[in-house]
């Protein structure tokens, strides 16, 4: 039983000490890498460089050396997209308050190079937890505190401006609206006048010469066209004939002249006749 242990001890001592010996070397292998992509960096052969730098990577995935000095080359090639990824990625590789220093740091550098004050702030705090005796990250979160401030004046008077070119821009309307407003009312005062003048103008055409209502002369004419219209029907007298007025005058005469007569025969007749007298016997 006691071999049995011993020869697994063997073995599990043999195992770990494989598994170490290949993480040296592929520490190792990083290492060059790193150090061969540098030396490309220095001829600003970037391209070939960059070729390292991922070889490192692939050697040590969860690494510092490879994301970090790839970093830097793109930051030196002025990719500053791709540099603040890759020194991102290394801030949260690192394993130690100097690497985490090294990787804040430059990604203040990179957001002070995007005009990120604000931000850049931030990332040099965080490298002065991790160092803070740098005096060149100190210096640097000066400057960026400084950006900061001025930006956020910046900020403010564009503010400003823009109310007041907001309060400019509603004064124009509301002037504008109002001289429509006016100008609406001026043309119905003169549309009210031009209908008033016209009304008044209709009301004199109306009127005779002696003051009168047109349509008052209008009906007086027409009852003198029909007076004249039943004269007109009235009939003529014709030449050699009597109208019937003088025929009724006559017929009246001749009535009256017959009259006459009758009434003094009647009296001779009354004259010439003997009444008899009676007796009493």
């Amino acid at each position: 039983m006691k071999t049995l242990i011993f020869i697994v001890s063997i073995l599990t001592t043999t195992f770990a000490f494989t598994q170490e010996k290949d993480i040296l070397l592929a520490l190792k292998k990083a290492n060059d890498y790193v150090y061969e992509g540098n030396a490309l960096v220095n001829k600003e052969d970037f391209v070939s460089a960059e070729m390292e730098y991922r070889k490192a990577i692939s050697k040590q995935p969860n690494g510092t050396a490879g994301v970090y000095n790839l970093g830097n080359s793109y930051y030196k090639k002025g990719n500053f997209e791709e540099a603040l990824y890759r020194h991102q990625q290394a801030a949260e590789n690192a394993s130690s308050k100097a690497e985490k220093h090294k990787a804040f740091h430059n990604i203040g550098n990179i957001l002070m190079q995007n005009k990120q004050c604000k931000e850049a702030v931030e990332a040099f705090k965080n490298a002065l937890r991790n160092d803070p005796s740098d005096d060149e990250t100190r210096y640097n979160l000066g400057l960026a505190k400084e950006c900061a401030e001025q930006q956020k004046d910046q900020q403010d008077d564009n503010k400003d401006d823009q109310n007041k070119d907001n309060k400019d821009q509603n004064k124009d309307e509301e002037n504008k609206d109002n001289k429509e407003n006016k100008d609406k009312e001026g043309d119905d005062k003169e549309d009210k006048k031009d209908e008033g003048d016209k009304d008044k103008k209709e009301g004199e055409d109306e009127k005779d010469e002696d003051g009168k209502p047109k349509d008052e002369n209008k009906d007086e004419g027409k009852g003198d066209e029909k007076e004249k219209e039943k004269e007109k029907q009235k009939p003529k007298p014709q030449p050699g004939q009597m109208s019937p007025q003088q025929i009724k005058s006559l017929l009246e005469a001749m009535n009256n002249q017959e009259q006459k007569v009758q009434e003094k025969m009647n009296a001779e007749k009354q004259k010439g006749i003997k009444i008899k007298t009676e007796k009493d016997w």
